[in-house]
C-alpha cells in the first residue's frame, strides 16, 4: 500500500508542481549565529510577482531576524535602493533597533552605493552572500519558500487581489 501511494504522488501532477525540489546531496550546516534578538537580519526580494496585485506590487521585500525568527514584510511596485533603506529605517530601526549585520544575496539594490553608505553611516556590517548561493542566507530563503507556498494557496480566482 504503501508503494502504491509513492507510485501515485509520482504520476500526480499537481504533487509534482508544488513539491520541493531536492536536487543536490545535502552538506554540512554553518549557520548563523545571534547572541541576541535583532542582531543579525536576513534580507531577500521576492519576485518579480506575475501577475501584479490590482495596486500594481510586483515584489515582497522582507527581513527576518536571526534570533527570534520575527519577520517583517511589504508589497512594492518596484525595488530601488531608497525602498530598502526606507524599509529598513522605518520597519527596522524605528520600532527595533539598530542591527549589528545584515545579510543579503548580491542583488543591485543591496550592492549600491547608497546602501553601502547607509550600512557604514549606522555602524551595520553588511553581508553578501556568495553569488548563486542563497543558502548562505537561508533563513530569509526559508522564509521566501513560505510566503511563496501561501500565496498560491490563498490567490483568489483573480488573482490581482
Amino acid at each position: 500500500m504503501v508503494a502504491d501511494a509513492i507510485d501515485y504522488a509520482r504520476k500526480y501532477k499537481a504533487c509534482q508542481v508544488h513539491a520541493d525540489f531536492i536536487h543536490q546531496p545535502s552538506e554540512f550546516l554553518h549557520p548563523t549565529v545571534a547572541s541576541w534578538p535583532f542582531e543579525a537580519w536576513g534580507m531577500d526580494i521576492i519576485g518579480p510577482i506575475t501577475p501584479h496585485s490590482s495596486r500594481g506590487h510586483r515584489f515582497i521585500l522582507a527581513i527576518t531576524d536571526y534570533f527570534s525568527k520575527w519577520v517583517e514584510a511589504i508589497p512594492l511596485a518596484g525595488v530601488k535602493t531608497s525602498n530598502v533603506i526606507s524599509f529598513l529605517k522605518h520597519y527596522v530601526i524605528y520600532r527595533f533597533r539598530l542591527p549589528r549585520r545584515i545579510i543579503h544575496d548580491n542583488g543591485l539594490q543591496f550592492a549600491s552605493h547608497a546602501f553601502y553608505r547607509f550600512c557604514d553611516k549606522h555602524r551595520i556590517q553588511n553581508v553578501a552572500s556568495t553569488p548563486y548561493n542563497p543558502a548562505v542566507n537561508g533563513l530569509a530563503e526559508a522564509f521566501n519558500k513560505t510566503i511563496i507556498k501561501l500565496l498560491k494557496k490563498f490567490v483568489s480566482s483573480n488573482k490581482r487581489d
